[in-house]
């Protein structure tokens, strides 16, 4: 996904590389945990996912069907099965509306459901995310942080769907509540068997969620693979850092810190290098920095990482 640079009413001369050759794999009932700092292009990777912003290239293939480009009736056959859960939950229901309409917009606009049948599913999904009928009643300013969110849960869930886009869905949560949404999203999961594409800061949260995990840097996969192996075996250096500064939960813990240097390069149009060449203390010149590394399964295993000098690569 590259958005382009205006100056002018001239064509965009430049573009920042917001997503760049990402590609990763997901299965029915798995979650795919996707972790990097602040602008790193997680976000905007689901984005496209969901069709909410048009990819400038490439495919999103869900159960083997390119959805990218789809529109009308294609696209509306396919919404429903596609569905996210986004970051400030307050800011993603509209605060004119009851929660019965809310959760019962879904089935008005998919199915052909009559009032009483729709009125049933409402308040069966409440269930689901543990609340009572009478919040059907409320309107969102009346609900707490962790109850908003139950219902962006209830809403995403209505029409039973294969994948949702799960957008830091707890980081806006007191930590208790952080607790109960994720184990309600586990019990969904496990009851409906649904794909989730979980994006956070918080390594924690990934390590209880995930089954497998992707690390994003300025834009790009640097690794991918099972949540055992990246965790134990963290194998790209950008990793071996976001891992480093996690705080311990045993204040007793030695940590041997890797502080980065430098700042994240810009993501307008960059060279054909490493993006992560200029903090990387393993860096090779004449290689990491005239030559972008690909994305490699040295050993075998599905433990893929993005480096030259990992991959045992050496200058020409």
């Amino acid at each position: 996904m590259y958005f382009p640079i205006k100056t002018g009413f001239g064509k965009p001369r430049s573009f920042v590389h917001a997503v760049d050759d990402v590609s990763f794999v997901m299965e029915e009932a798995e979650t795919f945990g996707l972790v990097g700092e602040s602008g790193s292009g997680k976000t905007t990777c689901g984005r496209c996912i969901l069709g909410l912003t048009n990819p400038t290239g490439g495919m999103v293939l869900f159960k083997g069907k390119n959805i990218v480009g789809q529109k009308g009736k294609d696209m509306r056959g396919i919404r429903p099965q596609i569905q996210a859960v986004f970051q400030d939950p307050y800011s993603s229901l509209n605060p004119r509306k009851t929660i019965n309409r809310i959760i019962e917009d879904p089935f008005k606009i998919h199915t052909t459901l009559k009032e009483h049948e729709i009125r049933e599913e409402v308040v069966h999904l409440l269930e689901e995310v543990g609340l009572d009928e009478n919040f059907a009643y409320r309107y969102p300013h009346e609900l707490s942080g962790g109850q908003k969110q139950r219902i962006a849960v209830a809403r995403a869930i209505a029409l039973k769907p294969s994948f949702i886009f799960l957008d830091e869905p707890t980081s806006s949560l007191d930590v208790s509540v952080q607790a109960q949404i994720l184990n309600l999203l586990n019990d969904i999961q496990e009851k409906y068997g649904i794909a989730y594409l979980f994006v956070t800061h918080n390594i924690h949260v990934v390590k209880f969620m995930a089954d497998k995990i992707g690390v994003m840097y300025n834009g790009k996969l640097v690794e991918v693979g099972s949540k055992g192996d990246v965790f134990e075996n963290p194998l790209h250096p950008y990793t071996q850092a976001l891992f480093s500064a996690v705080l311990e939960l045993d204040p007793d813990a030695k940590v041997t810190r890797r502080v980065l240097q430098g700042e994240v390069p810009t993501p307008i149009d960059p060279p054909p290098e490493c993006r992560f060449y200029k903090r990387c203390w393993l860096a090779v010149n004449g290689l990491c920095d005239v030559e972008e590394p690909e994305l490699l399964d040295t050993k075998g295993n599905g433990h893929y990482v993005a480096c030259h000098v990992v991959n045992g690569k050496s200058p020409s």
